[in-house]
């Protein structure tokens, strides 16, 4: 009986030394975009703290927003 665990990393019934599956373009792409958004916000609260000009909290709010608004929209997509 194969095992259909969603979460499991490798089947149960797969051979020591068998390759996972590779990644797809859309997770890569995804963890990516959660990348920038942590680095971003990241640096927004850096700059914050050390009292930066205003375009460098401009740009990194909107690198925040942007890369969130992508995830949201992929995520929404994703549900269809």
């Amino acid at each position: 009986m194969p095992n259909n665990d969603p979460y499991r990393l490798t089947g149960a019934d797969a051979a020591p030394g068998t390759p996972s599956p590779a990644l797809t373009r859309g997770e890569i792409a995804r963890s990516l975009l959660w990348i920038l958004v942590v680095i971003s916000a990241v640096a927004n609260m850096a700059a914050s703290y050390g009292d930066a000009n205003t375009w460098v909290h401009l740009a990194c709010g909107a690198v925040t927003v942007l890369c969130g608004g992508i995830l949201v929209v992929r995520n929404l997509r994703g549900r269809r």
